[in-house]
């Protein structure tokens, strides 16, 4: 399926660990390099060194690269890659997925803890598992994926004599933390490439397919980019922070390769850049709340000030609802985009559940239509085969529903879709009058990539493929998509309340949002619950499995029996309120990082 990105075996680099009671080697993976990465396991320093220092005792191990390093409760960490796939290749450069990953203790043991820190240790060590096995790691040793081509085309020289690190964009770089320790030291940083130091993008996919119209052949890939600022899981994580960054903020970079040529299409999609929360209480959907106390103009020119910056002129498509729980939302979003008025920024309100009620989805055109116009006025960006910029993308859409997720999804798809009918036509792949849509072959794989894109995106954020993806696959709504809709909704719920908050601890230990005390204080994973959140559940199934005995035991006298179910029911009724009114007590919420750090 990737015939056009093969690589022999021989120009596939791997690294190799070397471990002694005392230190751990890296080799440099370069034919002829005789630079080795020293790491006391002790005193925890790094030096470089050569091969001829590596005791011949040493157990070695392949390695694919390092992400890096992090304190536990029981020391030091080496989080290394142990196996890669590749899955393209960009603009020659091999771009690689991380599949395995390997932590490893300095510490040849952990005797020196207690039981209750050994047991905070090995939760520590789980949470970052959980990250690293969340599916999305991607990296490459010899090209900058976390920037657009537009961005690596107007850099200055000084910028290309940077190293991968040094130059990279700190949002989508997810093992930036892990990458401090090593960082600091600048032998060791004038040589990551020679260590492939990866520098990790957390994405929901890279899509990388040679595709074939008119029997000319070209490469269509699809980047998402998740920012590691203000990341975290569905509900509890929305809104913005004091520096401005958006929760669930994705940037997605759709390009085309042929002949020497290039374009890209950048959207990018985030949660409403205002503050706001939606704390999950055992309700199948909280209800949003607006921060009364903050001022909220000051984030919100925070962000877009940001963003004008980085991307140019902004149209806003607000896609949630305009009535119910979620207008508030709406008009405050619309209020404060009013409020710059600097002509840089275009706020347009779709209420896409109404508009595309009753399985009405061509109604979706209506939106395509209303900008189309501005789409052609922000362009895209395309160098031709002689390296020319011929164009520039002088703005962006920024999409946004309640977790950025479906129907946010299914709108970027149909702009890119319309952007790339521009390009491909202008590169000469499609003939005048032909259409995308025509094209049943590429229809296919452009589709299932965007639905892919969705679900990837989905489940890192709420931990469940998206919704609404036969939409986006099939071009139209099915009996099918709407059951599986039901389905991951179910999941959903039980996720956001019973396994979210260790998800949002997990990323917030990976990204460093917290850091674990060198001392040998408690942490606070030994915050226990209140009393009610074990005996509360047990009252309520007692009672209502009494009643259900009662039921099924039930004999000729009515009376008695439906005395005892009445009473049993009404005590499973009233524990079952007590707990909903109490909802946010129930919910696994996280333990890390305090309430008033993540509103």
């Amino acid at each position: 399926n990737y015939a056009f990105t093969k690589i022999s075996l021989a120009s596939v680099c791997f690294s190799s660990r070397h471990t002694t009671p005392e230190k751990f080697f890296i080799e440099a993976c370069d034919e002829g390099a005789d630079a080795v990465l020293a790491i006391d396991r002790v005193s925890n320093e790094m030096t470089l060194t050569g091969k001829k220092d590596v005791p011949p005792s040493a157990v070695t191990r392949p390695i694919c690269g390092i992400m890096g390093t992090i304190r536990l409760v029981a020391g030091m960490y080496l989080i290394v890659i142990t196996r890669k796939r590749n899955v393209g290749s960009l603009l020659g450069h091999a771009v690689w997925k991380a599949v395995d990953f390997d932590v490893i203790s300095y510490k040849k043991t952990v005797l020196h803890l207690s039981e209750i820190q050994s047991q905070e240790n090995k939760t520590f060590l789980s949470m970052i598992n959980n990250v690293l096995t969340t599916d999305g790691f991607y990296f490459c040793t010899d090209f900058d994926l976390t920037h657009t081509l537009q961005r690596l085309a107007n850099t200055s020289p000084d910028f290309q004599e940077m190293t991968l690190l040094e130059r990279a964009d700190q949002r989508f770089v997810w093992n930036w933390n892990l990458l401090r320790e090593l960082a600091a030291q600048p032998e060791v940083t004038q040589t990551t490439k020679a260590f492939i130091l990866s520098l990790d993008l957390h994405v929901p996919v890279i899509v990388m397919k040679p595709c074939r119209i008119n029997g000319k052949i070209f490469e269509w890939i699809l980047i998402s980019r998740r920012s590691c600022f203000r990341a975290g899981v569905r509900y509890y994580v929305r809104g913005i922070d004091s520096e401005g960054h958006a929760a669930n903020f994705v940037e997605t970079e759709q390009i085309v390769l042929y002949e020497g040529a290039k374009a890209s299409f950048v959207q990018t999609r985030g949660s409403m850049p205002f503050y706001w929360s939606q704390r999950p209480n055992l309700k199948y959907k909280p209800k949003p709340i607006i921060s009364k106390t903050t001022n909220h103009m000051d984030g919100f020119q925070r962000h877009f000030d940001s963003q004008v910056l980085i991307y140019g002129k902004q149209t806003i498509l607000n896609l949630v609802n305009q009535k119910g729980s979620e207008k508030p939302l709406e008009q405050v979003f619309a209020k404060m985009a009013s409020s710059m008025s600097n002509g840089l920024l275009n706020y347009i309100a779709f209420d896409f559940h109404k508009e595309c009620s009753h399985m009405r989805w061509d109604r979706l055109q209506i939106l395509v239509d209303a900008v189309a116009e501005t789409q052609d006025e922000y362009g895209y960006f395309m160098v031709n085969s002689d390296g020319k910029i011929v164009a520039q993308e002088k703005g962006v859409f920024r999409s946004n529903c309640m977790d950025c997720l479906d129907r946010t999804n299914v709108i970027q798809s149909l702009l890119a879709r319309r952007s790339l009918q521009s390009q491909l036509q202008r590169l000469g792949v499609l003939n005048v009058g032909q259409r995308i849509d025509e094209q049943a072959e590429f229809e296919k794989i452009y589709k299932n990539a965007w639905a892919d894109n969705a679900n990837a995106c989905a489940v890192q954020y709420a931990g469940t493929g998206a919704l609404k993806t036969d939409f986006t696959r099939t071009g139209k709504r099915t009996q099918w998509g709407l059951l599986m809709d039901g389905w991951n909704s179910m999941i959903r719920y039980y996720k956001n309340n019973f396994s979210d908050g260790f998800r949002q601890d997990s990323i917030d230990l990976f990204l460093g949002n917290f850091a674990v005390d060198e001392s040998d204080g408690p942490t606070p994973l030994r915050v226990q619950k209140d009393w009610k959140f074990l005996t509360l559940p047990i009252i309520m199934l007692v009672a209502f499995s009494m009643c259900i005995v009662c039921l099924l035991m039930a004999g000729d006298t009515w009376t008695e029996t439906l005395a005892y179910v009445m009473f049993w029911g009404a005590a499973s009724a009233i524990t079952a309120a007590i707990i909903m009114f109490n909802g946010q007590d129930f919910v696994d919420a996280p333990k890390l990082v305090h309430k008033e750090k993540m509103d």
